[in-house]
């Protein structure tokens, strides 16, 4: 039945800062989900390594101070690079599972010269292709002490069963004209990844699934000092300073009319599971469509550039 859809929330933890087995944990995810016959599943936000949680409790701003330099490199040592295969067998689960898969993650990409790191959000389909690799546009608050911003070329939706499915990582969400890029594109069910917070995913989860009359699927993380490695880098400097839960989960399922179908769900570290029906989207756009017949193209537009970036071009001789 191409109109119905099983999901996979995956509200896990990483091993914070360490790529290698926080792969692994998200290989065992989704060898789970799909024997739980899923056709999707979600990661939160920079999942693979971490999010940089340590800025905000080591005055992550100080000026050329060795603390911060010396986890900023760990960082680094620990992102993902594409380009060299850290996904390859990420993609493989997905080709032999046939599952589709949207994972966030810190990407070390070879094309803005392999030493900045960006918070991307990937997208691979249930033959195993990487499809997208969306930046974040705007790293929020202390977070552009470390991430870099991104571009436009992301900014894509994809086909799967009767759905069309698009994502953005957490307070793009809250960018309208970012949210609009997807609906024209024809998204209806949109995916919100997240670091973990209740209160970030509580409102702008069912907001959204009301303005867009689509499926929203908010994904977050689990952190707390039990999944800080011994061997991070000024390990006691940040305990000294961390809550015991750094991110609390409420991963969250609206439906196209903006009510629950599943509610943030806290602390609960595992798969959440829901099938989708794409009828209810039809449904919904019958009175209202952001992009279609309650739109006016004629007086307002949005113009997206989905050029990728880079610094240097190089034209052949």
């Amino acid at each position: 039945m191409k109109n119905l859809l099983t999901v996979a929330l995956a509200q896990i933890a990483p091993v914070w800062l360490d790529k290698h087995q926080t792969l692994e944990k998200v290989k065992i995810a989704i060898l789970e989900a799909a024997e739980k016959n899923c056709e999707l599943i979600i990661f939160g936000e920079g999942l693979v390594p971490g999010y940089p949680f340590w800025l905000s409790i080591t005055n992550g701003s100080a000026w050329d101070n060795q603390t911060q330099k010396e986890i900023h490199a760990h960082y680094l040592r620990n992102a993902v690079q594409i380009e060299s295969g850290d996904l390859s067998e990420i993609q493989e689960l997905a080709k032999t599972h046939e599952i589709a898969i949207y994972l966030g993650i810190i990407e070390k990409p070879t094309d803005r010269g392999g030493h900045s790191i960006y918070c991307s959000l990937v997208y691979i389909n249930q033959q195993g292709e990487i499809k997208s690799v969306h930046r974040k546009l705007q790293p929020t608050y202390e977070e552009r002490l470390t991430w870099s911003p991104g571009d436009g070329n992301g900014l894509q939706v994809h086909p799967l069963k009767e759905f069309t499915v698009g994502g953005l990582n957490c307070w793009e969400n809250w960018m309208p004209l970012a949210r609009t890029a997807l609906y024209g594109l024809g998204e209806n069910l949109h995916i919100a990844v997240w670091p973990g917070a209740v209160r970030n995913t509580e409102n702008i989860t069912r907001m959204i699934a009301q303005e867009s009359r689509s499926y929203v699927i908010s994904v977050s993380s689990l952190m707390r000092t039990t999944d800080f490695p011994k061997d991070t880098p000024h390990l006691k400097t940040i305990l000294e300073n961390s809550p015991v839960v750094l991110a609390d989960g409420g991963s969250c399922i609206a439906g196209p009319d903006g009510k629950w179908i599943l509610e943030p769900v806290p602390f609960q570290e595992g798969l959440l599971i829901q099938t989708l029906d794409f009828n209810r989207v039809l449904e919904e756009r019958q009175n209202f469509d952001p992009v279609g017949h309650y739109s006016r193209p004629d007086v307002l537009q949005l113009q997206v550039n989905r050029t990728r970036q880079s610094s240097v071009t190089f034209t052949k001789e």
